[in-house]
């Protein structure tokens, strides 16, 4: 090749500095590990694609920072980006898991119910609830100057055991969206637990009806285990539960929109899976899904073999007398703390206990909490205090057992929790 006068003066310079060229380190590629939590759900983890083998890795050499942004509304300031604390880091697969030598690390980050930069959906209050939002992290090593900016995908751990692409039309007026779950490998037909959002969790992605909420637990092995196997299903209103005929929020004064097509849906997903057992549906909600809840028992109180109702938001005083007669045999289990200022529990759910329970009801249970705190200990235990609109956390947990009286529920005798209380029961 014939030297040109620029290329011999470049040359000559390298030369004479004795300078080497210094190779450009790529951007690397990362994959996101959510999972759900008692308050929402996390990204709990990453793993980073290694450009050659590791047989080490220290959490201090890593920074992590992430930006949250939305199209859909305005995330504040101090939510929108920040550093995201590492726990630990080790060498792993590209699934997470630990190995003495691999071409992955997986660092654990830090996640809490006070840590909005943890969260990769955001509430937004006159856009329709909780969304999934644009969440980017840019890792760094300190010692290698190696940079991590391209997310490759994400595992949503319990979330990826639903089908997502459930689509149901009524009318061809109300489409409404569902995730649901199938148990694997069951031979004996299997229960069907249905479990209706909050109002912050509609629209048409049921990803959120199942995570923003704890509802993923559900499809875990100890919660399985209660039922030995049971099919999820988690409807999703393309509004909120509420949502009156008038346009507004009912709370059982008006009619609401959607519970004639919800009950048609959930009639219709049991007869496409024959392995339901029809005796053995329990219907539960929170808050709107509460009051839905409530709503289809009184609509058709032979349906339900149980229900499990937390946060309830139907008022007493549109509940007629002949309707609590009509569901006083229906087995149901509230859960409800005394300071929830959404659903206030002298308005909805205290009344409605007494008055099920004046009509006879043999089989009526009420878990009423002081709080909601945190149950793991890990956050400060009874001196930290979630929303006490949030009773949920106790039952999608299993952790509800003692009755209105401060006594342990009981069935046959044995000391049972929620879930096993409503796999005790059969129409």
């Amino acid at each position: 090749m014939k030297k040109t006068p620029v290329l011999s003066l470049i040359l000559l310079l390298f030369s004479f500095l004795n300078v080497t060229a210094i190779p450009l380190i790529a951007s690397g590629e990362y994959r996101l590990i959510i999972e759900g939590f008692d308050w929402g759900p996390g990204v709990s983890k990453t793993i980073l694609s290694m450009p050659e083998m590791v047989s080490s890795a220290n959490a201090e050499d890593f920074t992590v920072t992430v930006s949250r942004s939305s199209t859909i509304g305005e995330i504040p300031a101090a939510q929108s980006s920040g550093n995201r604390e590492v726990w630990r880091a080790y060498v792993s697969d590209s699934e997470g898991n630990a190995l003495k030598e691999g071409k992955h690390v997986t660092l654990i980050l830090a996640v809490a119910p006070f840590m909005p930069l943890s969260s990769p959906i955001q509430y937004f209050r006159g856009n329709g609830g909780n969304k999934w939002i644009d969440y980017k992290l840019n890792i760094k090593n300190s010692k290698t100057g190696q940079v991590w900016d391209q997310e490759i995908g994400r595992t949503r751990p319990l979330l990826d055991k639903f089908d997502l692409s459930g689509k149901f039309k009524y009318n061809d007026k109300i489409s409404l969206s569902y995730a649901a779950y199938t148990p694997p490998n069951r031979k004996a037909k299997a229960p069907l637990l249905i479990w209706l959002h909050g109002g912050g969790e509609g629209g048409t992605d049921p990803s959120i009806a199942a995570i923003g909420n704890k509802v993923v637990n559900y499809v875990s092995e100890e919660m399985q285990s209660i039922f030995d196997g049971a099919y999820v299903l988690v409807p999703q209103a393309p509004t909120f539960w509420m949502n009156s005929s008038e346009g507004g929020y009912t709370s059982g004064g008006t009619e609401d929109i959607y519970n004639e097509a919800l009950m048609a849906q959930i009639k219709d997903f049991v007869s496409k899976n024959p392995g339901i057992d029809g005796n053995r549906i329990y219907l539960g909600g929170c808050s709107n899904g509460g009051y839905m809840t409530l709503k289809l028992l009184l609509k058709q109180p032979d349906y339900f073999a149980a229900a499990y109702i937390s946060s309830l938001a139907y008022q007493s005083e549109f509940i007629s007398d002949e309707q609590i007669k009509s569901i006083k045999n229906v087995p149901i289990w509230f859960v409800h703390s005394k300071d929830d200022q959404t659903t206030v529990p002298d308005k909805t759910v205290v009344p409605v206990y007494n008055r099920l329970k004046a009509a006879g009801a043999p089989d009526l249970h009420f878990s009423f909490y002081n709080h909601v705190t945190d149950i793991t200990g890990v956050f400060g235990g009874e001196n930290y205090r979630y929303n006490g609109h949030w009773s949920w956390v106790y039952l999608h947990d299993n952790e509800c057992h003692l009755d209105f009286d401060g006594n342990p529920v009981k069935v046959n005798g044995v000391n049972v929790n929620i879930m096993q209380w409503l796999a005790a029961h059969s129409k």
